[in-house]
């Protein structure tokens, strides 16, 4: 079984996570009050399959939880239970897993958190709305299929790509007006 990449960010109230994998299907999710966070799909014309399992720092709020699937990758606001700052996204302690990384574009630090406003627009799509928030224990097993995307939850999809986007062409053209003045 496959890691897709994974990146994350935080505020103190919520953290974002970003399931790098284009083409994804048959993407089942699971997140329980506790923080076990539960991601599987294929990609690919061979289909190859690809799973994360995660137990997160902290409680979540699985109600308050949402998600936005688009055609590069799979977006999630997981709310914490509980609005603090972690120390890092996982329980485990040690060496981090390779395929999770920091998302630097989404990252604000702890002093400049203003808590609050996202900065990204998930809409009404949330984890209870799909059956995502499942609290039994048979993580992968079965699962919850996530539905076709509608009108409105494609939207959004595409909003936050289109800000990813944005975000890297701001970069590449901080980094060309850098260049001009060195």
């Amino acid at each position: 079984m496959r890691h897709p990449t994974v990146k994350w960010a935080q505020r103190s109230d919520k953290v974002y996570i970003t399931v790098e994998l284009p083409d994804a299907e048959d993407v089942k999710v699971k997140l329980d009050p506790h923080g076990k966070f539960f991601f599987s799909a294929t990609s690919g014309p061979s289909k190859t399959p690809y799973e994360v399992e995660i137990d997160l720092f902290e409680s979540v709020d699985v109600n308050e939880s949402k998600a936005s699937v688009s055609s590069r990758c799979i977006c999630y606001m997981v709310k914490k239970a509980e609005s603090k700052w972690w120390n890092r996204l996982i329980k485990q302690e040690g060496k981090t897993p390779v395929y999770l990384k920091v998302d630097w574009d989404k990252w604000v630090d702890e002093d400049e958190d203003k808590g609050g406003a996202d900065d990204m627009d998930f809409g009404d799509f949330n984890f209870n709305s799909l059956n995502m928030g499942d609290t039994d224990d048979n993580y992968g097993e079965g699962g919850s299929d996530m539905e076709e995307e509608t009108t409105e939850e494609s939207k959004v999809a595409e909003k936050i790509v289109e800000e990813e986007e944005n975000a890297e062409k701001d970069k590449e053209a901080a980094s060309e007006v850098k260049k001009n003045y060195v």
